[in-house]
Formats: C-alpha cells, structure tokens, sequence
C-alpha cells in the first residue's frame, strides 16, 4: 500500500524563468561587488562576474559531475579563491555576509510556483499520504529553500525534505532517497518519486525500489539538469503533463 508521495523541487514544484534567473543573477553579483568593497577587497564588476561563472563550472568539475555536492559556505571560499583571494584574510561575518547574498538571491526574487503544485500538495496531504521533497541545490541551500518553500505556502505540507547541499550527496545517488524514506519512515516500495528528469529522478527512485512518475509539462524553466546516456531506456511508471493529474495516477498504482 502506498503510504508516502515525494517530490523533486525545480521544475516540478517551483521553476526559474530566463527572466527570473537573469534577475537573481544581478541581485547575487551587484550585492556581491558591493560587500568586497565595503570590506576593503574592490574588484571590477567584470572580474566578479568571471569570478561567478568559474565558480560553477569549478563545482561542477569537483563535485556535481560526481553526484556530490558542499555546503554553501564551501561555495564561497571557492568564488574568493577564482578571485585569488585567501578566504583566511576575511572575517567570518564578511563570509557571512557574502554567503547570505549568494544563498538568498532566489528568496528575496523567488521562482514561480509550478500550476497546480499547491493544490496537488494540498489533495495528497487530505488523502492522508506523507509528503516529502529532494532537491539537489545548486546555487540556492537548503535554508534558503525552505523560505521559497514556506513563502509559497508549499512547505506546510512537506513533512521531510532533503537537500543535497546539506546531505553531501545529489540524485541520484541511492543514499539521498535513503535519508528520505528514512525521515518518512516508510518502506521503498510504499513511496511514490514525482520528477521532471528520466535519469536524476525516475532512475534514482526506481533504482531504490520506489515507484517513480515522470512529469513532463509542455514548458520547463531554465533549472534543467543536462540529459544522460545510460544505455538503456529509462521507464517510469506513469507520465503526467499537469500536476493535478497526479491524485488520480496514484490511485491507479495503488
């Protein structure tokens, strides 16, 4: 029987437009630039931003092309070290400082709330399953998440939620879904994955045992994990373009 629904986050719940990304990104950059400055470390607008850019391809270099993934802090001293500065030469509340600036950007100019997504929640949660959320993170952490979640009134229904920054591991790699069904102390086989990627969400889920919806809706935002090769076809157990096609799919394979 089934006793728990879980949920991917971008793109499945919540989703960046061009237009929202390219907002964050400028919020992130300029708030940047100006706490360097007002700690005495001035950089030009252009080497920040290069700063920026090498700092993702240098995670993912190290960490998520291994499904791995580090706390935020960890992100900075790495941004500080593209600048080549010693992130030792800076207090910890200029750390902070930067960390807050870099982690909140998609807070304080939060993404759009997925259609249906709050009332899916909402019907799920009334059918008396347990809800529980996986999101690998990027550039926004966990605690920041947990405020877009809130905010969107999302989070009230999210008895557990996973965060790959927090947990050291990024779909789909099994340990992330084991803390998971962990936290929902429920059996693999009692959980149902919702995701809008085959290889991060319907393979890590199924791999573990769970059965696993692929959402694919007609329009997807910027938050896209690259597709990936595994040699054979992925096949989720069922497909929905719409959210709120889900109660009536879980039904079916319950």
């Amino acid at each position: 029987m089934l006793k728990a629904i879980a949920f991917d986050l971008w793109e499945t719940l919540i989703t960046d437009t061009p237009e929202l990304s390219r907002e964050q990104e400028r919020l992130r950059l300029t708030r940047m630039e100006e706490i360097l400055a007002s700690h005495g470390f001035a950089a030009e607008a252009e080497r920040i931003e290069r700063a920026y850019r090498q700092l993702w391809r240098r995670c993912h270099d190290l960490y998520w092309s291994a499904d791995l993934d580090v706390p935020c802090r960890r992100q900075i001293e790495h941004f500080l070290e593209e600048l080549q500065l010693d992130p030792t030469a800076f207090r910890a509340s200029a750390i902070e400082e930067l960390e807050h600036a870099y982690a909140h950007a998609a807070v304080e100019i939060p993404p759009a709330t997925v259609s249906g997504a709050l009332e899916t929640l909402a019907a799920l949660h009334t059918r008396g399953f347990r809800l529980g959320l996986i999101s690998n993170t990027g550039r926004t952490p966990g605690y920041a998440l947990r405020k877009v979640l809130d905010e969107a009134g999302l989070g009230r229904y999210i008895e557990v939620m996973v965060f790959s920054n927090e947990h050291g591991a990024c779909k789909p790699l099994p340990s992330i879904f084991e803390e998971l069904r962990r936290g929902l102390d429920v059996a693999y086989a009692e959980v149902v994955f919702v995701g809008d990627n085959l290889n991060i969400d319907v393979y890590g889920a199924q791999r573990c045992g769970m059965r696993a919806i692929h959402f694919a809706p007609p329009v997807r935002g910027t938050a896209v994990a690259p597709p990936v090769d595994r040699g054979f076809e992925v096949i989720p157990d069922a497909v929905v373009t719409r959210l709120d096609q889900i109660p009536s799919v879980i039904e079916t394979l319950s």
